[in-house]
């Protein structure tokens, strides 16, 4: 027997020894562990939006079809509804007979309500603007974002949603596009597949087709109200206070210089409309634009709008630029320049007005806040192609510059002026901006102004240095406008 076999028959002797002679049961295994529970399966939750999508409002197949084939051959020529609008009642019933004309030379039996479905389809198409004719008319939208055929979002109340409404495909956008940018002249195809315009009700509209437009032809538009607002529907709506609102008034009639800054969709072009209403009767007024939305009801308003270059043409020819009619514009004797928004180097055009006698002047620039406003300047002078000294371009918009009033887009989805900021001068190399007015919630404070909703437009307590301006045009604003003076400076 080797050592280890020894050592196990000794080991296992001891152990029978130890045992008592009455336990005969045999050594107690050890216990064995609990089986693990299988995983459960992940349980995955979903959001409201992505289990409950929106249900599109489709026309059946037969109608879609029925739209497309006869829908070309209700015009005598493809621009003849082009100045046509939806409740002309001598117009729809022209259309209307052709439609029940060519129906019955197709020998194609409709029921009443197929009819009635098919006849507003094709009246929205030749006179409207196809799906979305519903929300161009809708007071309540603000704004309309076609995402190819089958994606429409509305901006309602200041919340972006999708819509129900579809278009049939993408050849059906494709018309409401012709439809928007013919009767203005200008092209939209592979050549132009980028195009600014506006409806007729002065609605603002941009367009991008494929393949830059990954999903199909996009589409946005800004709507703007048929009846401009006034001073008094923004104080009503909370944009700004009375006070506030008597204040500008004495900043566009003391003919100060006037930067709107904000992102986009904050509403700068409707407070831009809103100040230039401040305008007397007796000025001559040159407004500028890429897209014709600035409404002013003085009598002396001379609007100017960009040019597309020829089609089929070398892509110069006739075209006129922002920068193009700036120039222009000093020619023409204004005692007013409204520029709907400098985005390239006509804002050094502009600076060069406001400081060679055309004071008064108004435009908007994209930007977070007036701070951000005088470098967003600064960037835009540069494109001029002018190779200037940036301390030479600050110089510049320190004495053409006089207020500066930031418009934002809260949490909330409410519109507000949020900053009006005095540009004091340069002070070194630097820029000297002074709040006059800054929105504030309750219990805000933090730095600039708050981005929530439920506060107000309230006065920093410093009084500009233009005041002594505004009292040589008869303004005498009361004392507690621009505040104690201490609030905001603890």
């Amino acid at each position: 027997m080797s050592f280890l076999q020894r050592r196990i028959s000794e080991q296992a002797r001891k152990e029978a020894e130890q045992r008592s002679p009455l336990d005969m049961s045999p050594p107690v295994p050890p216990p064995e562990e609990p089986p693990k529970p299988e995983p459960k399966p992940e349980v995955k939750v979903e959001h409201p939006a992505e289990s409950a999508p929106v249900e599109k409002i489709r026309l059946s197949a037969k109608l879609t079809t029925l739209r497309k084939q006869i829908r070309p051959k209700l015009l005598a020529t493809p621009d003849e509804a082009d100045q046509w609008n939806r409740g002309d009642a001598e117009k729809e019933a022209l259309l209307v007979g052709r439609l029940k004309t060519i129906l019955q030379k197709m020998n194609l039996p409709l029921s009443a309500e197929e009819f009635e479905s098919l006849k507003e389809a094709v009246l929205n198409d030749l006179m409207g603007f196809g799906a979305i004719e519903p929300l161009v008319q809708s007071k309540s939208i603000s704004e309309i974002m076609v995402t190819g055929a089958d994606m429409i979002f509305a901006e309602q109340k200041g919340k972006l949603r999708e819509n129900e409404i579809v278009f049939d495909d993408e050849d059906h956008v494709q018309w409401t596009a012709q439809r928007i940018v013919r009767p203005l002249g200008r092209v939209f195809n592979r050549a132009n597949p980028m195009v600014d315009a506006r409806l007729p009700d002065g609605s603002r509209v941009h367009l991008v087709m494929p393949p830059s437009a990954l999903k199909g032809t996009t589409m946005t538009i800004r709507k703007f109200p048929s009846k401009p607002l006034t001073v008094a529907d923004l104080v009503k709506f909370g944009s700004f206070t009375k006070e506030v609102g008597e204040f500008l008034e004495a900043c566009i009639v003391s003919r100060l210089n006037i930067v709107v800054s904000g992102g986009t969709g904050s509403g700068k072009t409707t407070l831009l409309n809103v100040l230039s209403s401040f305008i007397p009767e007796d000025e001559r007024i040159l407004t500028i634009e890429d897209a014709a939305e600035i409404q002013l009801t003085q009598r002396h308003v001379v609007s100017l709008e960009t040019a597309p270059p020829l089609p089929g043409g070398d892509g110069v020819t006739g075209r006129l630029t922002i920068r193009d009619l700036v120039k222009g514009a000093l020619r023409m004797r204004p005692d007013r320049i409204v520029v709907g928004e400098c985005r390239s180097g006509e804002a050094l055009d502009m600076l060069q007005a406001m400081n060679t006698g055309h004071d008064g002047s108004l435009t908007t620039v994209h930007s977070n806040n007036p701070r951000d406003c005088c470098a967003r300047l600064e960037t835009l002078c540069l494109m001029a192609g002018m190779d200037l000294p940036v301390l030479v371009i600050r110089r510049q918009i320190a004495a053409a510059v006089n207020l500066i009033i930031q418009q934002s887009r809260l949490k909330d989805g409410s519109r507000k002026v949020v900053q009006i900021t005095e540009v004091q001068g340069m002070e070194g190399e630097n820029i000297t901006l002074q709040d006059v007015f800054v929105y504030r919630t309750p219990g805000f404070t933090g730095q600039g102004y708050s981005h929530a909703g439920g506060g107000q437009l309230e006065a920093s307590g410093f009084r500009p240095n233009f005041e002594d301006r505004l009292k040589e045009h008869g303004f005498k604003l009361p004392a507690n406008i621009f505040g104690g003076g201490s609030k905001f400076n603890k």
